[in-house]
């Protein structure tokens, strides 16, 4: 039967993949990987010998169709990203939709995804949460900052080092200094950290230590008057 598997792969230790990941891996027809060079490590790891394809942000619109067919016509294919649960900030999303849209069946595995751990690692409020993701760049990035600043629910955000220090310089601009907020970084990695406080004082910290590798940032919502 054809079918659509959605499978979470480690966001660094490989001691987090699942034997069903695994095994699923093993059997389906083919796995579409973000980055095939990347993933090939993964699957030699476990001794999965499956073929790969290359599905990322930069061809997925043009590749859905295709997969789409060779769904109908009954193969089983894997969709992996680099880390973590795929269309999490990852490609995924556009073949997942036209899948649902073929009826098609479409399965995700539960597994590894960054911004879990980074949540329940901050220590704030995670009974409702706002999964931000990465922030636009330029074009309507204040306009975010102008509407998440009334958000009263906890915020999380990926952010790449580089940007790590403007934008807690932003969260102090648009949030206040004494917004709580929380950087986790390397998450199941050898130097896995996690720094809280304010967000003016998490900033003076990254300014005098610049932070390296995977990053999510966790910030409290508004605070009630």
């Amino acid at each position: 039967m054809s079918k659509l598997y959605i499978v979470p792969t480690p966001i660094g230790n490989l001691e987090d993949m699942t034997f069903r990941a695994i095994k699923v891996l093993k059997e389906v027809d083919c796995i579409l990987a973000e980055d095939t060079r990347n993933s090939g490590k993964l699957l030699k790891h476990f001794e999965i010998g499956t073929h790969m394809q290359s599905h990322h942000m930069h061809n997925e619109h043009k590749t859905v169709e295709g997969l789409i067919k060779r769904l109908q016509a009954g193969e089983t294919i894997a969709l992996i990203s680099d880390a973590g649960t795929p269309a999490i900030s990852d490609p995924g999303f556009l073949l997942t939709r036209a899948c649902v849209e073929n009826n098609i069946e479409v399965e995700c595995l539960p597994g590894a995804t960054a911004f879990v751990p980074a949540l329940v690692n901050s220590g704030l409020p995670n009974d409702k949460f706002v999964f931000e993701g990465f922030l636009p760049d330029k074009k309507g990035r204040q306009t975010r900052f102008l509407a998440l600043a009334e958000e009263v629910r906890t915020m999380i955000f990926y952010v790449s080092p580089h940007k790590l220090n403007k934008t807690l310089a932003e969260f102090v601009q648009y949030f206040g200094a004494e917004r709580t907020v929380s950087v986790s970084r390397e998450l199941s990695k050898l130097h896995e950290e996690t720094v809280r406080g304010t967000a003016s004082d998490v900033l003076k910290h990254f300014e005098t230590k610049p932070a390296k590798g995977e990053i999510v940032v966790v910030v409290g919502g508004k605070p009630s008057k």
